[in-house]
């Protein structure tokens, strides 16, 4: 089926250029784009989207920061993050965007919002690792009131600790997330397995530096593959983040473009319907063709993992969580 891409340049007036996540960042990604590739402009999100994942307070504070910055100056609201005068307005062109991506990916249709500034790190209440709001959360939540159950995958090297704290109590949300152990932020571990109602539908999966396409390719398919045949999703969601490529300078992981594309294809083969990807990080070199491997597997093109065995690491923490039956209920 045909891939559509959300994007627009609407996502300039967030942007300190010299910061990793920089508009450079998406300008580079979209050559990435295949010719012909079908792209359609982000929409808002409205304010009641927003507070369906974070609270008021959140909302509200970042609206009056970055109304109150001058032109061409930016604010750090931590070592890593920060706002300008647009940024509001393009964090809700990103959640507008990851929407969309979900809303056609419900209609039949393959979409990919390459949307800016990333979002699964954003908690309810705060902004961190350069994410205002959390696109993904806000679209999935938004999906709920028309679905029962959607699964989110979550391939980015950094975890996405907002995304998990967003549906941690749930069981109509199965969050997946396979990342570099012990960077930042310092969460996504094996034990963290959702709790309440959630308990069992939070899988994390920490490979250690060095690993490859074969470590996270063993993941999909012992670990992540099965628990979506047992969740059964309404709808997949893909926290699409190409910072696990070798060449990325914010993390150790050596996977290969084409790795990205055979993950694609691995989702293709366990759920039966249309994927909706949203960007998160990816800064390196080779990310446009990361993108372009993603793009090409939508649209139906064949991937085989990177050459190579996994970790003997990766082997032991996959048999270690089918052993201690960590599987979903």
């Amino acid at each position: 089926m045909p891939c559509t891409v959300v994007t627009g340049d609407v996502f300039s007036g967030h942007d300190d250029p010299g910061h990793p996540e920089s508009q450079a960042r998406l300008d580079a990604a979209l050559t990435g784009v295949p010719a012909g590739t079908d792209c359609i402009a982000p929409v808002r999100a409205a304010p009641g989207d927003l507070a369906l994942v974070h609270t008021e307070r959140h909302i509200e504070t970042l609206r009056q920061l970055c109304r109150a910055l001058p032109p061409g100056r930016a604010l750090y609201l931590d070592p890593d993050t920060y706002i300008t005068a647009g940024s509001f307005d393009a964090a809700l062109y990103a959640a507008g965007g990851a929407w969309q991506a979900v809303e056609r990916a419900l209609e039949g249709e393959h979409c990919f919002a390459l949307v800016r500034p990333p979002g699964h790190h954003a908690t309810p209440d705060r902004a961190m690792g350069f994410c205002l709001f959390n696109n993904i959360a806000i679209a999935v939540a938004k999906a709920l009131r028309e679905v029962e159950r959607v699964a989110i995958v979550d391939w980015d090297v950094h975890h996405g600790n907002g995304t998990q704290a967003a549906f941690y109590t749930t069981d109509r949300v199965l969050y997946c997330s396979v990342h570099q152990a012990g960077i930042f932020p310092g969460t996504g571990w094996p034990e963290e397995r959702g709790a309440g109602r959630g308990a069992g539908y939070t899988i994390n999966l920490p490979v250690v530096a060095g690993s490859t396409g074969a470590d996270y390719a063993i993941v999909f398919r012992r670990v992540f593959a099965p628990a979506l045949a047992r969740f059964e999703p309404d709808a997949l969601v893909v926290s699409a983040g190409q910072d696990a490529l070798f060449d990325d300078p914010l993390a150790s992981l050596l996977l290969r473009p084409e790795d990205f594309g055979a993950l694609t294809a691995m989702l293709l083969e366990v759920y039966d319907g249309a994927l909706a990807l949203v960007l998160e990080g990816g800064y390196s070199v080779s990310h446009p063709a990361a993108i372009g491997s993603i793009i090409a597997a939508l649209d139906g093109a064949r991937f085989n993992p990177g050459p190579g065995e996994p970790k003997e690491t990766t082997r032991q923490l996959v048999e270690a969580y089918a052993s201690a039956g960590h599987a979903v209920p």
